[in-house]
């Protein structure tokens, strides 16, 4: 019987611990009048998946994109990247601002972190904590990945031909390090490879793309 008694808590800190760990969401978001988007928000939880809400516009003739979710699942390698920066970052208690009146305005961020354990967010336009910047690069990489993603799903439906000046930018982004995971689009980026009413220097494109989705 004392052995069960001994047991038994150890079992409990351990599925707390487990659960804690599978219910893990980080959140980043940003607020920045007169940039395209001007809003957006992105939710990752521990297991991979994301949520991306964004007011971003397809064309410049278009109202407002549909304020819908976009669901996704990134890669594995940043998955870890993100919650390892946010327990380095404390899970982004306290103030990470860094309080300065002479840095440019880049937008309104705000970083959360939420499980069984944590419940906390931060505020900033600009943080010096190392893991906070790296983090800010990952998110926005990874919006700059999905607007694409949501963009050339319009395109694919609407204007097949204008997908290849996308394409291409995305491939220049891409060798300058400044897009983010192409996982996320994945299914975006296999669908237009497999579309064969798409211009085939488009569909070569999409290809390279994917070859690199997870690296």
């Amino acid at each position: 019987m004392r052995s069960l008694n001994v047991c038994l808590p150890l079992l409990l800190i351990s599925w707390t611990a487990a659960y804690a760990a599978e219910d893990a969401t980080v959140g980043f978001t940003l607020d920045f009048p007169g940039a395209n988007p001007s809003h957006y928000e992105i939710m990752i939880t521990n297991n991979g998946q994301g949520t991306y809400t964004s007011n971003g516009q397809l064309d410049r003739q278009s109202e407002a994109a549909d304020p819908a979710p976009l669901t996704f699942v990134i890669s594995e390698s940043v998955r870890g990247e993100i919650f390892d920066l946010a327990k380095k970052a404390h899970y982004f208690t306290g103030n990470v601002d860094s309080g300065r009146k002479n840095i440019a305005n880049t937008g309104n961020k705000t970083l959360s972190y939420k499980d069984a354990g944590h419940n906390s967010q931060t505020a900033y336009n600009y943080s010096p904590v190392p893991a906070i910047q790296e983090l800010t690069a990952v998110f926005q990489g990874l919006s700059a990945t999905l607007e694409f993603g949501r963009r050339l799903t319009y395109l694919r439906k609407y204007q097949k031909l204008a997908l290849d000046d996308d394409l291409k930018r995305m491939e220049e982004m891409q060798r300058e390090k400044t897009l983010g995971d192409l996982h996320a689009i994945a299914p975006v980026l296999n669908d237009i490879a497999n579309d064969a009413s798409v211009m085939n220097v488009s569909r070569s494109r999409a290809l390279r793309l994917l070859s690199q989705a997870g690296k």
